[in-house]
Formats: structure tokens, C-alpha cells, sequence
């Protein structure tokens, strides 16, 4: 279970990262502790990639279709504009943000807004995404979620992209990439080069 730390008289921030592979449920989770922030009074906002549209242009929406209205930004210098009433940062697909961000957040952090970034830990290739390891290593609270192995039902940690092409941005869903373990993962890219 998630605690909050107490602190008198004090907000304190700090940063929260929600990792892990297509179809874990990274989204989802965001959206939870958004809506329980604001559950308890406090305001709340909440950000997406430009080039995220997927979906919905102005709202984060998880693959069970809950979602949150957002505000679609191109650098995540805009972010340190918000207003100082604003206790909670929701960042999704943190992974396409630029290299910015994870100053950004630790600005925000030091102005004492808890951000809470989502977003996947790690490309098709199983390399680290974009600005995502350094997000982990300066965060607080870290959570890691799977999904499951659409092969055979093991837990899920990697991407397996489905669809042709080398280009490590290609936004997509269930016709361009399956959740897989460790194990079909690398037996699937054994095939593919065969």
C-alpha cells in the first residue's frame, strides 16, 4: 500500500514513477491516485505529450477506456508554469517528453507538488526509454506493473512490437505490440531474425 508522508504546517513534494510494459496498467494507476487527490480536496493537474493522440487529443485514457481530461504539451518546460494552488502533477507516456523533464519534476518537487509520471520503462528493443531511467533514479516512490504474457500467461515485462519497422516512437495498440515475458520475448525476436 501507498503512504503518504505527514508534515506539519509544510506541503512537501517529491516524485512518483508508474513503469513497466504496454498493457500493464501504467495509465490506469495514474489515473487512480489522480482521482484519489482529488477525492481529498487537493488540485490537481494533469499533463500528456503533444504527439500522444492515440486516444483522445486533451485526455489521458487507460486501454479499459477510464481516462482524464489533460493538457497536451510540446516541452516540458510548460510545466513550470502552473499556478501555486496546484498540490499534484499527473504526467502519462512520460517516456516522450524530452530530456527536460526530469529537471522539470525535480523543480516541482523542490516548490512542494507531488508529480506522479507514468510511462513505460522500456522500448520495443528492451532498451531504456528516453528520459525514463533518470525519472526512476530520482524518484521517491517507484512502482513497477506487468502485465501478462499474452503467450503464456506469465507475468509481462516487455513491449513485443508486432509491426515492421525500426523506428523506436511508433504510437500503437494491440496491432503493433503484446505484452510478454521475459522468456517469449526473446524467443519472439529469435524468429523474427530468422
Amino acid at each position: 500500500m501507498f503512504l503518504e508522508p505527514h508534515f506539519k504546517g509544510q506541503r512537501s513534494g517529491w516524485i512518483e514513477v508508474i513503469c513497466g510494459c504496454m498493457f500493464s496498467g501504467k495509465t490506469e494507476e495514474l489515473i487512480r491516485r489522480l482521482k484519489r487527490a482529488k477525492i481529498a480536496s487537493m488540485k490537481v493537474e494533469v499533463f500528456k505529450p503533444k504527439v500522444d493522440t492515440r486516444y483522445d487529443e486533451q485526455a489521458i485514457v487507460s486501454h479499459d477506456t477510464s481516462s482524464l481530461l489533460a493538457i497536451p504539451v510540446d516541452h516540458s518546460s510548460k510545466l513550470l508554469s502552473i499556478t501555486a494552488d496546484i498540490a499534484v502533477i499527473g504526467l502519462d507516456e512520460a517516456q516522450f517528453f524530452d530530456d527536460q523533464l526530469p529537471a522539470v519534476c525535480q523543480e516541482l518537487a523542490l516548490r512542494g507538488v507531488r508529480v506522479i509520471a507514468a510511462g513505460l520503462d522500456m522500448d520495443y528493443r528492451g532498451q531504456p526509454f528516453g528520459i525514463m531511467p533518470e525519472l526512476l533514479a530520482i524518484a521517491e516512490y517507484v512502482t513497477k506493473v506487468h502485465a501478462i504474457c499474452v503467450h503464456c500467461g506469465n507475468l509481462a515485462t516487455h513491449s513485443y512490437r508486432l509491426a515492421e519497422g525500426d523506428s523506436v516512437v511508433l504510437l500503437g495498440e494491440k496491432e503493433q505490440y503484446e505484452p510478454r515475458c521475459r522468456s517469449c520475448y526473446a524467443k519472439g525476436n529469435i524468429l523474427h531474425l530468422l
